[in-house]
């Protein structure tokens, strides 16, 4: 009962969809049937993070520049130099494409609804959350591929300059129509956040039958066994671990205050499972999508787990530590859209 505690919901919908494409996959006739509806799910993901999107809220906390800066720094530097520098190292022998799923998972955006609701959770400035988590994203759409076929070439993983417009193409453009479309369909989609939770949910399940459909039928679970899954989750572990002491050092080195240091970890620690499993689905081979986002799948889970034991311990310190933090602006301006702090757990 614990395990199912700490998993949260979305989760488990997605080692069911795991379990129903390594027991069910799709075979024949039904598979471009079933990348058809998946390209169109992906579209409309992204064109509903554009509607979402709120200039509003990222000039109201975009006058932090420096925590801002670091944030971007920590996401799409020190990640991808990490990634490059652990695969480069490959201390373990295990098949190659994880270490590529590694080092694309170090490659992605922030997420956005986890990394601003642990820093509402944990007492943190949630302004500057919304702002570096939803610039995070933006970027990602330009950086991520462009990294892809920078970084991931030069170690021989897939991937290449040329599928960056493929993905400008197919997550860009979706993206940026939305965003132009907010003047009209902004207010539906204020009302109707939990219906585009689900989409969002529902295009990334998707996207996952469909890349461990075709990795079963390749024999993924014959290359990835149970010392192959130990192996990921440790090194999630130290990867998250490693990133989130260097922000806690940097945060107090260049000094911000406690509810900054907070906003840096919980923003500056985590990867975009949203973002990453769409666009790996545009840049990769169906014949090895399944291997390389099991990193990212299992990453995901455990940075949630992570940050909210870490939520836990900064919410148990006492008083006169969390006092500091009151300097800093820890709501939005009223009326900004996304800007009221989340108060339950996030699904992904």
């Amino acid at each position: 009962m614990k395990l199912f505690r700490i998993l949260d919901p979305f989760t488990l919908t997605l080692i069911t969809v795991v379990l129903l494409a390594s027991f069910f996959p799709a075979e024949g006739g039904f598979v471009p049937v079933v990348e058809g509806i998946t390209t169109a799910a992906i579209a409309l993901l992204f064109f509903m993070h554009g509607a979402k999107l709120s200039r509003e809220a990222i000039i109201a906390g975009g006058s932090h520049w420096r925590l801002h800066l670091w944030v971007m720094c920590s996401t799409f530097v020190l990640f991808p130099v990490l990634g490059v520098l652990f695969a480069w190292w490959a201390p373990v022998n295990v098949d190659p494409m994880l270490y590529s799923g590694f080092l694309y998972l170090c490659i992605l955006p922030a997420t956005v609804q986890s990394a601003i609701a642990f820093t509402s959770l944990a007492g943190g400035n949630v302004a500057a959350a919304v702002c570096s988590a939803s610039a995070s994203s933006l970027l990602g759409i330009f950086l991520s591929p462009l990294l892809v076929g920078l970084v991931m070439n030069i170690h021989g993983a897939q991937g290449s300059l040329e599928e960056v417009g493929k993905i400008m193409l197919q997550l860009l453009l979706p993206f940026v129509l939305g965003h132009l479309s907010r003047p009209w369909i902004g207010n539906w989609v204020a009302r109707n956040k939990k219906w585009i939770a689900k989409t969002d949910q529902t295009s990334i399940l998707l996207v996952v039958y469909s890349a461990f459909s075709e990795a079963v039928v390749n024999g993924i679970w014959h290359k990835v066994g149970w010392g192959s899954l130990l192996f990921i989750v440790v090194v999630s572990l130290i990867l998250l671990a490693i990133v989130i002491a260097i922000n806690v050092f940097v945060a107090r080195k260049c000094g911000f205050n406690k509810a900054d240091e907070i906003t840096i970890v919980f923003c500056g620690s985590k990867k975009s499972l949203a973002n990453g499993i769409p666009m790996a689905n545009i840049l990769f081979p169906t014949s090895v999508l399944g291997m390389m986002v099991l990193p990212l799948m299992i990453f995901h889970q455990i940075q949630l787990m992570v940050c909210a034991v870490w939520r836990g311990a900064t919410n148990a310190r006492p008083r006169s530590y969390r006092r500091s933090r009151k300097a800093a602006p820890r709501k939005l301006k009223a009326g900004v859209s996304g800007a009221a702090p989340v108060a339950s757990a996030p699904r992904f």
